[in-house]
């Protein structure tokens, strides 16, 4: 807390954030700063807490106790100008205001704001705009004003990126839609410093963050890893650094009397991404250019607790089941995000796990007999999925990408029609399936419904679709729909498959953790990419206490999510889990005469075998 509160004495920025857990001293570190500006370099201060009665019984209180018994005792006005929540010191007041008072918030200008638990506070104070920026607004007519702002964050989704010349892995930045937590958006608009530590064993500078924690897990019966238990996680805490170390709190580090806790705190320093440390503690680059100086640290770091009991709280909180309950211990005992989901959900490093050394992305595995094509429409592009199929609905990603065009015009479709008719080592498409619930163009712009359309040009290979957001008595349903080329209600029918969201996502999500070549095992190329993994656990699924389901976004790129939850849906179809062991399905194509030009020479060429649709006839 130290360089936060030099940051708000030195009044060099006209903002300074922090984001910290519970039981990390801020309230303590407020009260300090706002005495030592009291007495050296008075104007006028206010302080914003969450609540009222936040103010009248607990930071009132406090704050009475530094007046009474510090030099701020000589410079008290008389007891007849003390209000509960203004006071004047040095000649100049300190109001208390709480979050849903607008008035306390406009009525002076102040040299000096405070405001803790930002996060509790309204978003729109009284229509009158957000709290932050009224505070703001109050400090204009002084030209060192400075808002110091604390909070421990609420929701959001947020990601760890390293940094390839440090190697320290940093929160990246967020889009701001998927952030909720007020004090998380305003740290990532000004200079983003983490607390790091070095490693008592290796020497290492890292930023310890939750998934730094881990703890014993028990075994049952038969020798399997069964659930842990808040006391064995209590008595089993440590750290992982990055490198392997074991870090356990109360070892004495070689050379020194302190415990390892204390003794990386006393050696920890800020840094900033782009920033690196050297194994003296230096940081080294230039300070990052912001008006907000922004500093995060986790709760790990807090002397009042130990990791025995942030580790216990949070498998307690996991045993009940309560999203709310994880997320009060991500929040106030780590000081992190909480994505709604998270609990449940498989991190993007358990989807590259299932990753296998065997084949790469366009090689056919020998235990493909059946191939499936999936697709998801964007406004710029259609994502793609085709996996293979074996014995027992065991599947294989063959080949997963975009292709990009305006998908309100013609070359797109013409790209994705070449994929859905080429073949892969001579195994066609057996069935695709395309979301219909983007329709591109404007209807009196492309009066055909561009998808409906492709369907029926390739009716028995393609197949229209539509997610349910409620629950579904079977996880499909089809009914007809009556369209021609230009997208009217009328001539040939099309088949419109309904799907249960919640079925099939989480169908995906439940083969992340399928167990390793088991039947029905949900394979990917040693070559999948970074992206392709967080998509698939961008989404996290949430059951309300009255027992409704809904999934929420964590990031709002899902589209291969999408398209691997229509894959479950065409496995289903085509009732592949009765599929039997056999000899691949290949048919190889009948050689044709080499065109004059490259076939599939298009940029969005698929990367499967054998021709595109407009000379597959000898084929059939």
């Amino acid at each position: 807390m130290v360089p936060f509160a030099m940051a708000v004495h030195g009044r060099t920025h006209k903002r300074v954030v922090m984001v910290v857990s519970a039981q990390s001293g801020k309230t303590e570190t407020f009260i300090d700063c706002m005495g030592e500006r009291l007495d050296t370099a008075p104007v006028p201060t206010l302080y914003v807490g969450p609540s009222k009665q936040f103010l009248t019984e607990q930071f009132e209180p406090r704050l009475d106790d530094i007046m009474q018994n510090t030099v701020l005792k000589d410079r008290l006005a008389p007891k007849s100008k003390q209000k509960k929540t203004r006071k004047v010191i040095s000649g100049v007041p300190l109001r208390l205001a709480h979050g849903g008072s607008s008035t306390a918030m406009k009525s002076d200008p102040f040299g000096v704001a405070y405001t803790d638990e930002v996060d509790e506070l309204m978003s729109n104070l009284k229509g009158q705009g957000n709290p932050v920026g009224l505070i703001d607004a109050r400090g204009d007519t002084y030209p060192d004003f400075v808002h110091a702002v604390t909070s421990t964050p609420s929701e959001g989704s947020t990601e760890v990126e390293k940094d390839p010349e440090s190697g320290l892995e940093f929160w990246a930045e967020t889009d701001p839609e998927q952030v909720k937590s007020t004090i998380w958006r305003l740290w990532l608009t000004g200079t983003r410093y983490h607390w790091a530590w070095p490693c008592p064993h290796c020497g290492d500078y890292f930023i310890p963050r939750f998934e730094c924690l881990a703890w014993d897990k028990p075994k049952d019966a038969a020798g399997r890893e069964a659930p842990s238990t808040p006391s064995m996680a209590k008595n089993t805490a440590h750290l992982v650094c990055p490198q392997g170390c074991l870090i356990y709190e109360t070892d004495v580090v070689e050379g020194s009397d302190l415990p390892a806790k204390e003794w990386m705190n006393s050696r920890g320093v800020y840094v900033a991404p782009g920033q690196s440390i050297d194994p003296d503690g230096t940081v080294q680059g230039l300070p990052p250019e912001s008006w907000t100086l922004s500093y995060w640290v986790s709760g790990l770091c807090s002397p009042f607790v130990t990791w025995g009991e942030r580790a216990a709280r949070y498998v307690e909180a996991v045993r009940t089941g309560d999203p709310s309950a994880i997320q009060s211990v991500k929040n106030q005992g780590f000081g992190e995000l909480y994505a709604p989901g998270g609990g449940n959900t498989a991190e993007w490093s358990e989807v590259q796990a299932r990753a296998s050394k065997d084949y790469v992305m366009g090689d056919m595995p020998s235990g493909v007999r059946v191939l499936t094509l999936t697709c998801d429409v964007q406004q710029d592009r259609i994502v793609y999925v085709v996996r293979g199929w074996g014995a027992s609905a065991t599947s294989w990603l063959v080949d997963a990408g975009d292709l990009y065009g305006a998908t309100d015009g013609l070359d797109v479709w013409n790209d994705l029609a070449n994929l859905a008719t080429s073949t892969f080592d001579g195994i066609p498409i057996k069935l695709g399936l395309i979301d219909s619930g983007f329709r591109p163009g404007k209807k009196f712009i492309v009066p055909e419904h561009r998808v409906y359309a492709f369907c029926y040009r390739f009716n028995g290979l393609m197949r229209p679709t539509k997610g349910s957001s409620t629950p579904m008595r079977k996880p499909i349903s089809v009914s007809k729909i009556e369209v021609d080329l230009e997208g009217h209600d009328r001539k040939q029918s099309l088949d419109l498959m309904r799907l249960d969201t919640d079925y099939f996502k989480s169908w995906v999500h439940q083969k992340i953790r399928w167990l390793d070549g088991m039947p029905g095992a949900w394979n990917l190329p040693f070559d999948i990419s970074e992206d392709y993994c967080r998509q698939i656990v961008s989404e996290g699924r949430v059951k309300a206490p009255g027992g409704k389901v809904r999934w929420v976004v964590k990031s709002k790129h899902n589209h291969f999510l999408d398209c691997e939850a229509m894959q479950g849906a065409a496995q289903m179809v085509l009732n592949l889990q009765q599929l039997r062991d056999g000899p691949p399905m290949r048919r190889q194509a009948v050689q044709q005469p080499q065109p004059t030009s490259e076939p599939n020479s298009s940029p969005n060429a698929p990367r499967g075998g054998g021709s595109g649709w407009l000379d597959q006839g000898s084929i059939w």
